[in-house]
């Protein structure tokens, strides 16, 4: 086999990586947009907008464990010529996600019951259920969007994703600002107006997906008798997926864990929490972006049975991860107050102890930069190569067992509130990317792990 330079790994996860950042970051965006709007309509509304998306974000990132299989599992399919596996595999990601997506619906529809019993504020928790009662049916359409990304993403296609999903995300502002501010005539629905703006966002984003891979990849033949089971591919796709979702609940259920701490402690530090996070997601996307391009190299690899250009691939990639952070970490430190007073009107009466709190906050965050691109890009390359049932127990321990007790010792015990809370998150993330990195590099990484050896 030939080896190529690090300098020639380093372009080839760019050229897939670089749309993939762009559509993960306008993916986002979508979000944003709610809170940046949200922000600027009422503060409370704000702090409800937090914690309900972050609920539907939790679920939602569960069920993209099952759609995020597809990746690694079409890309060794491609590389190793095999059409009929990509087909196979792709239909029922999208059979499994509409299951996972119904039988989570009626944990989306009793918000407001779940904010009570959490012991969130009367005012905060009715205004979350209203949120979800009509943004958790846009659960289905959203699933079935991250199944066809990661189809095309493993194709290679990463282009069409991008653009689709900035078409998106001026959709979903165009219908905000006429359903949250009742502008053009629409009525003023305030947080409901951005619920409904995101449902129709992700029935546009997933038919617009599915029409391009029926006609621009018609000949993987996707949706031919898309309605007849199969077993096998679905149970490859289960087992694969399902640690998946659980490694990216367990990190994903940390940060809402985070929120509902922060909301013990009072609304506007809860506000302050939902900002800087916002901003720290911006910065995760870059890092995901590239994990994902190393998990579809890593699958095309891994498809070869190509050590060589595995483990040359996983070098080229962390140094780009490593080179992001530094920015980032860079950035906020120096511009805290400008990147949380762009989620704020200047009228907001509470904005100066909103801001106060948030570059605490902002401080913490970059203290866990390398950490949180370090563990998302190890769970990309094991991904690559189908090794995800121990990462998920990794994931578990260092979150659940480490992460949350020392948020809520720190905040709460040792009395440093909300910045004793993120660095809580900090230590959790540290552990567990230290723990997989290693698994990655003394095991899969030299083509000695279990899933090399399955």
């Amino acid at each position: 086999m030939t080896r190529h330079s690090l300098s020639y790994h380093m372009r080839a996860h760019l050229r897939l990586g670089v749309p993939l950042i762009g559509s993960h970051i306008a993916q986002l965006s979508i979000t944003l947009t709610d809170t940046l709007m949200i922000g600027w309509y009422d503060v409370e509304a704000l702090a409800a907008l937090a914690l309900a998306a972050e609920l539907f974000f939790v679920l939602f990132i569960f069920g993209s464990g099952i759609a995020l299989a597809v990746m690694p599992m079409v890309a060794s399919a491609q590389a190793m010529g095999d059409e009929v596996q990509v087909r196979r595999i792709t239909r029922m990601g999208a059979w499994a996600s509409i299951l996972f997506g119904l039988g989570i619906l009626p944990i989306l529809m009793s918000g407001r019951a779940m904010f009570l019993a959490l012991g969130q504020d009367q005012m905060i928790a009715d205004l979350g259920g209203q949120y979800l009662r009509i943004a958790g049916w846009g659960i289905l359409p959203a699933l079935l969007v991250m199944v066809f990304k990661s189809f095309l993403s493993a194709l290679e296609r990463t282009q069409v994703v991008l653009w689709i999903t900035l078409a998106a995300v001026g959709l979903n502002a165009v219908l905000n600002y006429a359903l949250i501010f009742g502008n053009w005539g629409m009525p003023e629905l305030g947080i409901q107006g951005a619920a409904i703006a995101s449902v129709l966002v992700n029935i546009a984003s997933f038919l617009g997906l599915a029409m391009y891979s029926k006609h621009a990849v018609s000949d993987h033949e996707l949706f031919a008798r898309l309605w007849r089971p199969d077993w096998e591919a679905l149970r490859q796709v289960f087992r694969l997926g399902l640690p998946i979702g659980i490694t990216m609940l367990a990190e994903s259920a940390l940060f809402i864990a985070s929120s509902i701490m922060m909301g013990w402690i009072g609304t506007l530090q809860l506000a302050a929490h939902g900002i800087a996070l916002s901003i720290a997601s911006i910065t995760f996307m870059l890092y995901l972006g590239l994990a994902n391009a190393a998990t579809v190299r890593a699958g095309q690899a891994y498809g070869r049975r190509d050590i060589t250009s595995l483990r040359d691939g996983a070098k080229a990639v962390i140094i780009l991860c490593g080179l992001v952070a530094i920015a980032t970490i860079t950035v906020f430190i120096l511009f805290p107050e400008v990147l949380i007073s762009a989620f704020m009107s200047p009228d907001e009466p509470n904005r100066t102890a909103v801001l106060a709190v948030g570059v605490g906050l902002m401080a913490a965050a970059a203290l866990f930069q390398f950490m949180d691109a370090a563990q998302v890009l190890a769970l990309g390359l094991l991904r690559g190569v189908q090794d995800t049932t121990v990462p998920m127990w990794i994931a578990a321990f260092s979150y659940w067992i480490v992460g949350v007790p020392v948020s809520y010792v720190l905040g709460f015990s040792v009395g440093l509130g909300g910045v004793g809370i993120w660095l809580g998150l900090a230590i959790g993330l540290a552990l567990c990317s230290v723990l997989l990195m290693a698994r990655f590099w003394l095991g899969s990484g030299r083509g000695t792990g279990a899933a090399w050896a399955a």
